[in-house]
């Protein structure tokens, strides 16, 4: 049992990661802003499930240094996860100042406050968008992935490399997990799980990007969760690691899928491909198994259906 720091512990990662946390005794400060990149009603009900003893939330920014040496004063962490980010990749096309100063100096503020309190334990949420183009699937954490496709991509990289520096500088145990297509209850709206459900059960007609071929490597968020878990528990000294399902999906099955669960069929409208989007994210496993002993849980039909059921319910 220790002290854990989530960031983000408001959001959709965040929140499932805070309940792991206190399920097996952990005590959890979140520390979150409630960016309304989504809802804020969604991201307060989320808190509202985490109150229990153990748990302290605090509204704030990663970006404020003033305020997060406020958290490092008030509370002894025994380690750090990493969450919060601006997330979306098409938004970050539109606002890239903004990424970089919430993804990678936010990043940087809360590292130097590891260092300077001589916290050793550090995990990173990055993510599969990190590969890029010019990567081959499936992919390998050797990859170089310095052809990133949007601005979310370059910052959730940039993190990766100032893990790495910590790391090599001040003994640091850094471990970045790159996160494929994750999904679940409390998900986030604008992806596709949640996108391709609203549409069928409340807002037709569906717009997809491209010919639906588009594949992804969707993860149910409890394995992710898993995988978090078993990174802060082994804490390596430096690793980038995959999480994902290691099965990739197409849009057009995903969609027959949805409607399987939802037994609606969806109203599709085509649009554009996007250039930030690509072709395919599939995610090689060997190392996630090898060194957090990682396994997948859940297959898509059964998270899709649990997340409908949450959708419906919520």
């Amino acid at each position: 049992m220790g002290t854990i720091l989530v960031t983000g512990g408001a959001g959709f990662i965040g929140s499932h990661t805070c309940e792991a946390l206190l399920s097996r005794g952990d005590h959890v400060v979140s520390v979150d802003n409630l960016d309304p990149f989504y809802s804020k009603e969604q991201k307060l009900a989320n808190l509202a499930l985490l109150q229990r003893p153990g748990f302290t939330s605090i509204i704030a920014d990663i970006t404020d240094r003033a305020a997060l040496e406020r958290v490092f004063t008030q509370h002894s962490f025994d380690a750090v996860i990493h969450i919060a980010a601006l997330a979306g990749v098409r938004t970050s096309v539109e606002e890239p100042l903004r990424y970089e100063k919430v993804n990678v100096q936010g990043t940087l503020h809360l590292l130097e406050a590891c260092r300077k309190r001589g916290i050793k334990r550090f995990v990173f949420a990055s993510s599969s968008s990190v590969y890029g183009e010019e990567s081959v699937a499936p992919f390998k954490e050797t990859e170089r992935a310095d052809r990133p496709a949007s601005p979310y991509a370059a910052t959730k990289r940039a993190g990766e490399h100032l893990c790495f520096t910590y790391s090599h500088l001040f003994g640091m145990h850094c471990t970045c997990l790159r996160f494929f297509s994750v999904y679940g209850p409390r998900g986030r709206p604008d992806m596709a799980v949640w996108k391709f459900t609203e549409s069928i059960l409340t807002k037709p007609p569906l717009v997809i990007h491209g010919d639906g071929s588009t594949k992804r490597d969707f993860t149910y968020v409890g394995d992710i969760v898993s995988g978090i878990l078993a990174a802060l528990d082994l804490s390596p000294r430096f690793e980038i690691i995959n999480l994902g399902n290691g099965t990739p999906v197409s849009l057009k099955d995903l969609l027959a899928i949805t409607e399987k669960v939802t037994g609606k069929k969806a109203s599709v409208t085509h649009a554009a491909a996007k250039p930030e989007a690509v072709p395919v994210t599939h995610a090689d496993l060997t190392k996630a198994k090898e060194v957090l002993r990682y396994t997948p849980r859940v297959g898509l039909e059964e998270g899709v259906r649990r997340f409908v059921e949450w959708y419906r319910t919520r």
